[in-house]
């Protein structure tokens, strides 16, 4: 199907289709985790990224390309979770930018806003590293440009960006080492992959039978909440609700006596004329129904005649509308007064977040690995410090770009201390000074980091050989300052040798964290066996309570 002028139902289309067939492959992209370890969330990043950014667009009361796309670009920010989100939303802002104003889209302009986005996303990664997401966006641009100089039909750009993209993809293994070694390619690459891939088929309709677009009852509800979630907010005085009913119904197609047949234009011109707001989605066996009507009844008739009623919802909206107008006047009561220092640190466990409210956090945001907070739950955290200065400790290397990200969007001063564990992050509030200014503390307390050396335990998800190290499935592993140097098929053997292996003779003291799948019995026995061996060597154990990890480990 050619198409020479991508219009803004084209472009939401593209976009749900897009955020679709991430999804459904999140589980796939997470499975290309470079470590063996139970955390390897991509695809679950990515995906939930890019569902905000589509969730935005969806909900988006705007009529051209370029306003949807500033409409993706900032739902993608705020919802960025991990690397991969921060990166995925970079490539969409400089998308933005360069249709920003344009009612529709041709070849020529889709290619240019990939390109402004590919430009923005190095622009945003301090140390870009090649056979990554980067380099498949760099070359599915590239493929584009070439493309555009001998075609107007932007459906042939985008197919050349799709193959361009994956070859790229199949090449990371070439340009990253380490994915050579364990046998993948890369999985943010991949996971723009599909994305690219939900794109073509929203442009061409041109997809396998397999991998063809069907909004699941999940997204029809999604899609429908939007649409209800828009009309009811809207800033009216109660008494102009033209339509004061919101009426939804889901009705099984030619189920329990149907008497009519069914016709998407006829079904929707007949309910188009009962009221506003109407969405209605469908497939082959369901059509799922949301409008605003004076006349819930007759809508509910109408859909019977074509099969069972299986979920029917009236709401009175104008009583809603009531509601919510009181809420919003509560929540004009004066916020307290601003302290003067907030820290929000991001942990897993609530044993770790006790003790880093101990040695002085103000805020604990949960997440870590397998569930990066998005750049939105960050700026809550940072609104929820109610400070004039805040200091926010990541203590994940999958959450510091989007905490960067964080800081750029609030209206008080953040500085970022760039923990990458949970060790580092305690480390570091032993530097912090109340009496100093903003700057200072974020230095003094990143120059502590290099203090630390940061150890953890955990279980291997399958086989593979990594520097040189063979590790089997359900081996434990111990990960030194982020490189796994022990794997041993007994939990306490690889604790007891990982941290031996942590110790140097500057070292004094060891902080056992306890968490899921370890216990304090045998953390003693490691302590126990540390201290024998090395009699100067101080041992701390507390209960973490963290996931993935059933013990986490700094020493001093």
């Amino acid at each position: 199907m050619e198409v020479t002028e991508i219009r803004a139902e084209k472009f939401q289309d593209m976009v749900r289709i897009g955020s679709h067939r991430l999804n459904k492959n999140a589980d796939f992209v997470n499975s290309l985790n470079v470590f063996p370890v139970p955390d390897g969330d991509t695809g679950t990043n990515m995906s939930l990224s890019f569902g905000s950014g589509a969730k935005a667009v969806n909900e988006a009361k705007v009529t051209t390309v370029g306003d949807l796309a500033q409409a993706l670009a900032k739902g993608l920010l705020m919802g960025a979770r991990g690397n991969s989100g921060v990166i995925t939303s970079q490539l969409f802002r400089g998308f933005a930018k360069s249709v920003a104003g344009k009612s529709t889209l041709s070849a020529q302009d889709l290619t240019q806003a990939l390109m402004s986005g590919v430009e923005t996303a190095y622009k945003a990664v301090m140390k870009p590293v090649e056979g990554t997401i980067l380099t498949v966006a760099r070359e599915a641009a590239r493929a584009a440009n070439k493309t555009v100089k001998t075609t107007d039909d932007a459906t042939e750009v985008m197919r050349a960006v799709v193959i361009a993209a994956k070859e790229s993809l199949a090449k990371t293994p070439d340009l990253l080492p380490v994915l050579k070694e364990v046998g993948v390619v890369d999985s943010g690459g991949q996971g723009l992959v599909f994305v690219y891939e939900g794109f073509l088929e929203g442009l061409s309709g041109d997809a396998e039978n397999e991998d063809v677009y069907t909004p699941d009852e999940s997204e029809m509800d999604e899609m429908v909440n939007a649409m209800h979630h828009q009309s009811v907010q809207s800033q009216i005085a109660t008494d102009d609700i033209e339509y004061g009913y919101c009426t939804e119904m889901m009705v099984g197609l030619g189920q329990d006596g149907a008497t009519k047949q069914f016709n998407y234009d006829d079904f929707r011109n007949y309910l188009d004329a009962l009221g506003n707001s109407l969405l209605v989605v469908n497939d082959e066996e369901v059509v799922k129904v949301h409008v605003h009507t004076e006349h819930p009844g007759t809508v509910l008739n109408y859909g019977h005649q074509f099969g069972s009623m299986m979920k029917i919802k009236i709401d009175n909206m104008r009583l809603q509308h009531e509601t919510i107008l009181e809420h919003d006047e509560e929540e004009k009561n004066e916020p307290a007064e601003p302290v003067d220092y907030g820290i929000v640190a991001i942990v897993s466990g609530k044993g770790v977040g006790d003790l880093f409210k101990s040695l002085g956090a103000t805020v604990i945001l949960s997440g870590g690995q397998t569930m990066n907070p998005s750049t939105a739950d960050i700026v809550a955290a940072i609104k929820q410090a109610n400070a004039k200065r805040v200091l926010v400790l990541p203590n994940n290397g999958n959450i510091l770009l989007a905490a960067q990200e964080a800081a750029k969007v609030v209206e008080i001063p953040v500085e970022i201390v760039p923990s990458k564990t949970i060790s580092q992050g305690m480390t570091s509030l032993l530097a912090f000074n109340p009496g100093d200014d903003l700057k200072t503390n974020q230095t003094n307390m990143q120059s502590s980091l290099a203090d630390v050396i940061s150890g953890q335990v955990t279980k291997a998800i399958r086989d593979t050989t990594i520097d040189g190290l063979e590790i089997h499935k359900d081996d434990f592993m111990g990960i030194i300052d982020g490189k796994i140097k022990i794997s041993e098929p007994d939990r306490q053997q690889a604790a007891q040798k990982m941290i031996q292996a942590m110790l140097n003779e500057d070292s004094e003291i060891v902080t056992l964290l306890v968490g899921e799948g370890g216990t304090k019995q045998e953390a003693q026995a490691i302590a126990d066996q540390i201290t024998e061996a090395n009699e100067d060597i101080e041992v701390e154990i507390h209960d973490g309570g963290q996931p993935v990890y059933p013990y986490l480990v700094s020493v001093e």
